[in-house]
This record gives C-alpha cells, structure tokens and sequence, in this order.
C-alpha cells in the first residue's frame, strides 16, 4: 500500500495580509496582518487544538443523542462526543479536501461530504478563502448532489487574537440581541432565545475578558448598514481583530478556551473563538434557522477577518 500524502498547506499574500490554509478541513491555519498574529495557529502536520480553524459541516455544533427526524425518517447518527452522547461538528473536519483552484491571494477547496451512518444526504461542499487589501474572505457553498431533500447547516471553528495580547487584556464587542441557554453539561439548549440586553451576556460595548467564560450560541441580530454583522476582539491601544457575517451566518459560537476547563490553547492559554454559524446548536431538532437543499439547490453565505488600527 502506497503511503497516504502530508496534508497540503496553503500560502496566500495580499498586501500586509498573510494567510496559511490547510488541506485537512480547509482549516484556517493562520491569518496575520503586518506580521502580527489574527488568530491562534498550530504546527502543520498536528492536529488542530479544540478544531482551531477548521470548517463544521453538515451541521454544526452538536445533534443531542445523534438522533434526528427528517422528511419523516429518523436517523440515528455516530456518537463522537461519547462523553456527552452527541453527534460533533459533522463530516468534513477531519478529511483531506480536494484543491479546485489556487492563486497567490486565493484558494478554492471542495469535498464530498458521503453517505455515513444516520446520513443518506449527498452534498457537495466548497470553501474559498480568499486575501484582499481589506482583509480575508471566506466563501462557502453547499450544493445537494442527491435525488432528495437534505437537511443542511455550517459553521467555522475560528480563533480570534490581537498580535500577543493576552486575551484577559482585550476587551470584547459583538453584535447580537439574543442568546440560547445552554445545557452546562452536554451543551445542549434549554428552551427558545432569550434577550442579551443589560444582562451578563450583553457585549454590545465593549467588556474586558478577564474572568469571562463563554461557550455560548448568540444570534447576530444587530447587522451594520450593509447587513454585515461585526464583532471586535480589542487590544488596549485600541488595534483590534474583526470578525464579520454576512446574514447566511446569523449566529455565533463565541467560546473561552480555558485552563480552569482543562481545555487550555496550547502556549496560550485562555484564548477566544468567535464561530460564525448558519444555525444554533441542535437544529437538526429544533428546527432554528435549518437550511433544507432541494435536489440540485445551492446556498452560498460569507463571513471573513479584518485589521483595524488604532
């Protein structure tokens, strides 16, 4: 048997921008502006921390017990979070995609996402990451490649930093109105959004970290004037690191890494990401914000990273 090729690692310059990603889950290795780090990265040829960079498909987030009825079927899927009895972040994550296309300043990728246990849905996914003078741009899109309905939902695992700040110097802003409670213990949602406003999970200004821990789905619901959604990770000279949605990714996953939680980012600590989502945690059963592809129907939604100065 022939030896399996090392995953490939993509460069990609515009201007001060740098950017590297990985074959492996189309993970977004590193982002930097300037030289100075936008996100956490890991070493090429290791796994990924806490899926750092890596994209979440066909669901993403969690499914409670891996069970879920669709079109009338239920269909029970593989438990990969035994420790929680939940189905985990999907398909894709941990297979090699295939290059489509490559430049100096973009990269194209695609996978098929297959037929697994609990999953008789063909789809095929594509994921640009792209470079510009504004920062980057993550484009992805989903296209039902069956004979039937598929049930469909996406998110991005990426972790956000300002240069070597520690994250309990920066403050946080993010857009959103409202929150789903979760679960503590398998991280599963509770009951319907509640609002954020004048409670401990309002960050419509800015709050210092130190002593937050989040691990909570938000809905972005308090988009700009051009309908993007922006949230602002700030170091105290006031630069900082912004992530942006567009309205396919209505929600975020905002979550502290932590060592107090045994799950401590590498070489940094507590450390932050920021997740655009399509749907909140569990919507293969509630039903929030699910997306169902028609035979042949695409979707396509963006979000992507900026550098802001002081």
């Amino acid at each position: 048997m022939a030896p399996m090729a090392e995953p490939e690692s993509y460069r990609l310059t515009s201007g001060k921008y740098r950017a590297e990603i990985a074959s492996t889950g189309a993970g977004l290795r590193m982002l930097e502006f300037d030289g100075s780090p936008m996100t956490e990265t890991w070493d090429t040829g290791t796994k990924p921390p806490l899926s750092a960079g890596l994209v979440l498909a066909p669901w993403p987030n969690r499914v409670a017990d891996g069970t879920f009825t669709f079109g009338g079927t239920e269909h029970q899927l593989e438990i990969t979070e035994p420790s929680r009895n939940n189905a985990s972040h999907g398909f894709v994550r941990r297979v090699d995609w295939t290059l489509v296309d490559r430049t100096q300043s973009r990269v194209e990728q695609s996978v098929e996402v297959g037929l697994h246990k609990g999953w008789p849905y063909q789809l095929t996914v594509t994921v640009v990451h792209e470079l510009t003078e504004d920062g980057l741009v993550v484009t992805a899109t989903a296209t039902n490649t069956g004979g039937i309905d598929a049930p469909y939902g996406m998110g991005f695992h990426s972790f956000v930093r300002v240069g070597d700040v520690p994250l309990d110097e920066c403050t946080l802003e993010f857009s959103a109105g409202t929150r789903l409670e979760l679960d503590p213990v398998r991280n599963l949602p509770t009951g319907p959004s509640v609002e954020t406003a004048g409670s401990d999970y309002d960050f419509t200004s800015p709050r210092l970290l130190k002593g937050v821990g989040l691990d909570t789905p938000f809905s972005a619901e308090l988009p700009d004037e051009d309908g993007k959604a922006r949230h602002y990770l700030r170091a105290p000279d006031g630069s900082a690191t912004v992530l942006w949605t567009d309205r396919e990714f209505d929600w975020v996953q905002v979550f502290v890494a932590d060592p107090v939680n045994d799950q401590a980012y590498p070489e940094r600590g507590r450390a932050l990401a920021i997740e655009p989502m399509t749907c909140p945690p569990d919507a293969f059963n509630t039903g929030i914000d699910l997306l169902v592809l028609e035979p042949g129907e695409s979707w396509t939604g963006s979000w992507g990273m900026e550098h802001r100065s002081v």
